[in-house]
């Protein structure tokens, strides 16, 4: 009963009516694929497709391993070591992803994660990824605070497994 539904594609112009929910810095689950069941954030979205792309898309940074738990016990060395990242950055069909109720603070700007430029060579997408993960792992190590001053439910729910 299920296969029916999968397929369904939502036509442009009931996007439209909808509004534009997808904009960067909102915080998605992947669906399908390699990275099914991980969290990204959208760094720029194409509502209206691209010429390679004629579909609705949007480029995401995401977090392939997340960070560790980490106690007071533990030595430097090892609190290093758990609280690595490792992340990935890819062009994702508005299908294969699941918004969040989640938005990432301002001060994290998305947009600077990585370009479209960056994205058309590998050695550009190298470079993406190393950028986003010292950006994740600042972010995570220490999280922005909220306007309550306790830190960022976002970033927490993005660090989470």
């Amino acid at each position: 009963w299920l296969k029916g539904a999968q397929n369904t594609a939502v036509s442009s112009s009931s996007l439209a009516a909808m509004g534009k929910f997808l904009k960067a810095g909102r915080v998605v689950v992947m669906l399908q694929g390699r990275y099914a069941g991980k969290k990204a954030i959208v760094v720029k979205a194409f509502d209206d497709g691209s010429k390679g792309r004629p579909f609705g898309h949007c480029l995401v940074a995401g977090i392939n391993r997340a960070p560790l738990k980490v106690t007071r016990a533990m030595s430097k060395k090892k609190i290093t070591k758990r609280t690595k990242v490792k992340p990935f950055v890819k062009y994702v069909n508005y299908n294969h992803i699941m918004p969040t109720r989640y938005q990432v603070p301002a001060e994290m700007s998305p947009a600077t994660i990585c370009t479209d430029q960056q994205m058309d060579t590998p050695d550009g997408r190298k470079e993406a990824r190393k950028l986003a993960k010292s950006l994740f792992q600042e972010k995570f190590a220490a999280p922005p605070a909220d306007k309550a001053g306790r830190p960022s439910k976002d970033v927490l729910y993005l660090r989470k497994k």
